[in-house]
Parts: structure tokens; sequence; C-alpha cells
């Protein structure tokens, strides 16, 4: 029986640390081409990436079901405007997919009222679109933090919650590409 344990045990740990690498692989792959994609927007329509090629693009790629994770760091960012540039167009994309127990059609609505108030751009992404067309990994239950430049190149992306670390890396490209 304990054997069984052993082995089951090394399995797990050998399962999480191949996610682990593809995870690590991913992010050493940047900056990498990505492509413009049709997703939807919160009134269901088909609608592109918002000023694609014209501005380097901040996207908050976000599970509705940990949209708070990370709070505190976008929180910062509004308040300080470090990511205030004509240079740099900011907008979130809710990755509905990953939220079976949230209705669609309910995220949109409520993510119109929140945004007629904050006039934020937000966009629904129904199929993991973008996800799959960026091979951004598994992105279920976290919030994803992307950077793409003009150019149409991913280069940086972050997964769940941000450490300090991640954060002055982050700032180190927000202010590269100001």
């Amino acid at each position: 029986m304990n054997r069984l344990k052993i082995t089951t045990l090394l399995l797990c740990l050998s399962a999480v640390s191949a996610v682990s690498a593809q995870e690590d692989a991913a992010n050493l792959s940047l900056p990498r081409k990505v492509s413009n994609v049709e997703i939807l927007n919160l009134e269901g329509k088909a609608a592109k990436l918002p000023c694609w090629g014209e501005k380097n693009l901040m996207i908050f790629y976000v599970d509705p079901d940990h949209h708070k994770q990370n709070e505190e760091f976008t929180y910062e960012l509004e308040k300080n405007h470090r990511a205030q540039s004509d240079e740099i167009y900011g907008f979130g994309v809710m990755n509905l997919k990953d939220a079976p127990m949230v209705p669609n059609g309910m995220a949109r609505m409520m993510a119109r009222k929140r945004t007629e108030t904050n006039g934020a751009t937000v966009l629904a992404d129904q199929d993991r679109t973008l996800s799959r067309a960026w091979e951004l990994g598994d992105c279920n239950n976290q919030f994803v933090l992307l950077f793409v430049n003009k150019a149409g190149e991913l280069v940086f992306m972050r997964k769940g919650q941000l450490s300090e670390a991640d954060k002055e890396a982050f700032y180190e490209v927000l202010d590269t590409y100001k």
C-alpha cells in the first residue's frame, strides 16, 4: 500500500513539474509574435482587439471566478497613472470558458454595467480563443497580465498572483514602451 501511495505522489509531482516547466518555457519564449483575434464585445457581437498595431496593449485576461486576484496591483496602477500614455491602450478580456458557473450573458451584462461607470474597455472570450491563439497555456483560476507591442509581439506575460519581482518586471516593460 505504501508503494502505491509513493508512486502516486511521485506521478503527481512529475505532472506538476511538467506543467510548471511548460509555463516557464512559455515565458522564456518571449517576445513572440501573436495575431489579433476575434472575440466578443459586451453586446455579444464579434470584435477584434482594439488599437491593434496602433498602440502598445496592456491586457488583463481574467477568469471571472478570480477577478479580484491582483486587485491591489490594478488599483495601484490606476491610482498612480503609471500606465497612462498616448502609446499604451489598456483593456480587459474576460476568460468566460474557465468560469462555467457564471453564465456568459450575465457576466457580459455585469461588465457592461461596470464599464458604464468607469469607461473601461472589456471584451469576452467565450472559448479560450485568445489563450489558444497566443499559446498562453492554462489560464483557469488566474489573472493573466499581458503586454503586446505595436509590432504584435507578446513581450510580457505573468499569471496568478503577482509577486513584487513580477510587478517590477512589468513596470520595466511598461516604461520601455511609453
